[in-house]
């Protein structure tokens, strides 16, 4: 990919799936990776796997939903780095389907801290880093849910769309500052997420999807990546559907 070459990177929720594949998939392109998750043990493997590939990465134990502690994240990587390029943040949760009545306000609270607040405080942090040199690249992570809805999963949902929202915003922002700033929008993927869900429902959700299956994490994170490198320079503010065609054939 363009640009990505001698850059550096913040991935969040970099432990495992999506966030995982998009750290190595960034230092595959030669960017310098901060690996952030509250998984330390997973973070540290990440790092691990980058290193015995002979890229260059770190970790910081970062709870996305914690100001003081995004902000030491940001501080950290340019002070091992020399500054700031691109990011995506990737942190979230995903809580027991409960319709939305029954949902407890402290569940919805907490998705929404993660989720959403969560990503705004990594743009709160980001944007000024990058703002530093000459601009930057930000993809968010939300979901087909962010563009549709699903019955018992309300407070995921408003997080996810609510992020659609605050990429869109951002983007326009700081689009003349140099700062590009996309969302994601994975489907059904292969991660840890889905392994104690029933085997028949998901399978039943992959049949669905007009591509016959459900994403692989390298799939999505190859699309953050892209979002990310010169090869995406002309687009801001969009969210890119990583689906196999299922939110089109809603």
């Amino acid at each position: 990919m363009k640009g990505l070459d001698d850059t550096v990177s913040i991935v969040t929720g970099a432990g495992s799936g999506i966030g995982r594949e998009s750290a190595l998939r960034f230092a595959e392109e030669g960017a310098a990776v901060t690996v952030a998750d509250v998984d330390a043990d997973g973070g540290h493997e990440t790092v691990e796997m980058i290193e015995a590939d002979g890229g260059e990465a770190m970790f910081v134990e970062t709870d996305v939903s914690d100001p003081a502690a995004v902000e030491d994240m940001v501080t950290d990587t340019v002070d091992a780095f020399g500054g700031l390029d691109a990011a995506h943040n990737n942190a979230g949760i995903f809580p027991e389907h409960k319709s939305t009545v029954e949902h407890s306000h402290e569940t919805w609270m907490e998705v929404l801290e993660v989720n959403l607040v969560g990503i705004w405080n990594c743009l709160k942090a980001q944007i000024p880093a990058m703002l530093e040199d000459d601009g930057g690249a930000i993809v968010n992570t939300s979901s087909e849910l962010g563009l549709a809805g699903h019955p018992g999963v309300s407070a995921y949902a408003s997080s996810k769309h609510g992020i659609v929202g605050l990429s869109k915003t951002a983007a326009v922002e700081f689009a003349a500052d140099g700062v590009r700033i996309n969302a994601i929008c994975p489907g059904l993927c292969d991660t840890a997420l889905i392994e104690d869900s029933d085997p028949e429902a998901i399978q039943a959700a992959a049949d669905a999807i007009p591509m016959g299956r459900m994403a692989q994490p390298e799939e999505v994170a190859a699309a953050a990546v892209w979002l990310c490198s010169g090869d995406a320079s002309f687009i801001t503010g969009a969210p890119i559907s990583v689906d196999g065609g299922h939110v089109a054939d809603l």
